[in-house]
């Protein structure tokens, strides 16, 4: 397989710092190990991550930014998602 065939992956690093991965790029590899190390690499040269998924892009399905209005609408009824209808209790601390 020439090289400008490999497929290409997202690369999602979770930090030392956070609690879940955030997307940090993509790139190249023939396969998920050679992406991972890849990954690993490339995006955490400073050990700045603990946790890293590497996921083929091909598998990633995503909204339409041009369809947002209408994608999006079905949840701007339901008010009470919001927490501005909770009283926080005296006491309760990093809700």
């Amino acid at each position: 397989m020439n090289h400008d065939d490999w497929p290409l992956w997202e690369v999602f690093v979770r930090s030392r710092r956070g609690l879940s991965h955030t997307h940090a790029g993509s790139l190249h590899a023939p396969d998920a190990e050679m992406a991972l190390r890849n990954a690993r690499d490339l995006y955490t040269r400073r050990a700045e991550g603990v946790s890293i998924w590497v996921v083929p892009s091909a598998s990633v399905t995503a909204s339409s930014p041009d369809e947002k209005d209408a994608f999006f609408e079905p949840s701007a009824d339901k008010p009470y998602r919001h927490p501005t209808f909770y009283e926080i209790p005296e006491g309760v601390r990093h809700l």
